[in-house]
């Protein structure tokens, strides 16, 4: 990977997902990187084929949700940052990824607390040999480059050796935020210590923490200029809008929306991190009827239809759930993590009970019409005692068996979460009632083939 003259979205927490790394592209961004993930995290998934996105998933296995997902548009321009403080498990994590992603960037310059006490972050930066010795691992073992982003120090002189250090490792470009660890976006850039460095090491330095004074394409350029580096990366500003990219000039935020909302629901991407980046980009119209309406909002159908994309949303919502989708993947008790943890399985017997593998997922119910409340409530209406839920778990999964008038039902689909599980049998023995048919629950997208 260049990285000479590139235009490039910062790595942001929920806010760097798919969606948003690939209109950042669409816009004119040359590379996108990652929100920072953690590298226990990774190492606790397994890779899988998504063959009705296209897309590669990284699937916790022990709760099946999405740690990273990625596509062929993207393969060749994504960055995935990884926060690590060990250079065995960032290699582990670098092997597991190198064929799907362009290059791997270590951060050291999150000041969050959840960072630095874990030994994340700027903590690096205060243990510069045991930074080194990460990078230096990844670079002699991966097929890929491998890069840092920094912070700076209050001298310009300390931030120089420090980054003197770093590179000599291998790695192929530098990250810096022109701001200290203790400093906050309130606080202005630095960007005589980004220059000064830049006109002292031979490999590309990206300048970062500029967002402030850029409100348009010309003053990512002006940017480049005070830093005196090859390249430019963006965060809030992009955050904002991330049509910053493009050379045409800003468009309208509604287009913008509309645009991430293709994406959001082309690639499945989570109705609450959809939402978030979403609140993002309206900040203070938020208190708008329209933004207070939007605030209201839960599933993902209901976000596009303020924008004119309900049926867009419903219709490839409903053909997804045909093919198989079921918003996360499914993770059994006996495939749990690490592979030679010995799992023991509920001596619970199954015989006599009935099965049938369907998942609950939320979005697709409103309150009105959720499975527990649909049973008692005929339950109630036919004289009938209300039924007994029993729940097992086993690490972060869960599966409820219920007794109904005799019966007992369940879904052999562990869910994340008790109340999951207890809709999810409730579905079954609201399905064997005659309550629910085959095609409600196809079209719920409960049905798992």
């Amino acid at each position: 990977m260049n990285y000479e003259n590139k235009l490039i979205l910062a790595p942001m927490v929920r806010i760097g997902t798919l969606p948003m790394r690939l209109l950042s592209l669409r816009y004119g961004a040359d590379i996108v990187y990652t929100e920072e993930l953690i590298d226990w995290k990774f190492l606790r998934s397994k890779r899988k084929y998504n063959d009705i996105l296209d897309t590669v998933d990284y699937v916790d296995q022990t709760d099946g949700t999405i740690v990273f997902r990625t596509c062929k548009e993207e393969r060749q321009k994504v960055v995935l940052q990884l926060g690590t403080c060990d250079a065995e498990r960032s290699l582990k994590v670098g092997k597991m990824v190198e064929n799907d992603v362009a290059a791997i960037d270590i951060n050291m310059g999150c000041p969050k607390e959840f960072s630095i006490k874990g030994g994340m972050g700027v903590a690096l930066m205060a243990q510069s040999e045991k930074a080194k010795a990460i990078l230096k691992e990844l670079v002699e073992n991966i097929s890929i480059p491998v890069t840092c982003k920094i912070r700076i120090f209050e001298s310009p002189e300390e931030t120089l050796n420090l980054v003197n250090k770093l590179v000599s490792s291998g790695i192929k470009a530098i990250a810096i935020h022109g701001r200290t660890r203790d400093e906050r976006p309130q606080h202005g850039v630095h960007a005589d210590i980004i220059h000064y460095v830049a006109d002292n090491i031979s490999i590309p330095v990206i300048a970062n923490g500029g967002s402030k004074e850029i409100e348009n394409h010309n003053d990512i350029y002006k940017f480049k200029e005070q830093t005196g580096c090859t390249s430019v990366m963006i965060a809030r500003a992009a955050e904002w809008n991330c049509s910053i990219f493009r050379k045409e000039g800003l468009l309208p935020m509604d287009t913008v929306i509309k645009d991430y909302l293709k994406l959001a629901v082309d690639y499945d991407n989570s109705p609450s991190n959809t939402k978030y980046c979403i609140q993002n980009i309206l900040r203070d119209l938020q208190e708008t009827p329209r933004g207070r309406q939007f605030l209201e909002c839960q599933t993902l159908e209901q976000i596009c239809s303020i924008w004119g994309l309900g049926d867009y949303c419903q219709q490839k919502q409903s053909q997804y759930q045909k093919l198989g989708i079921q918003g996360r993947w499914q993770v059994n008790p006996e495939e749990l993590e690490p592979p030679n943890k010995k799992i023991k399985l509920p001596e619970k017997e199954l015989d006599g009970i009935t099965q049938m593998k369907v998942c609950f997922i939320r979005a697709n119910f409103n309150d009105l019409n959720l499975p527990k409340s649909r049973l008692h409530a005929w339950a109630g209406k036919n004289r009938y005692k209300i039924p007994v839920y029993e729940t097992e778990q086993i690490e972060k999964l869960f599966r409820t068996i219920i007794t109904f008038n005799g019966h007992k039902y369940t879904s052999s689909f562990w869910e994340k979460n008790k109340k999951f599980a207890e809709q999810g049998a409730a579905l079954v023995c609201l399905h064997n009632l005659g309550l629910v048919t085959q095609e409600e629950l196809i079209q719920l997208g409960s049905i798992i083939k």
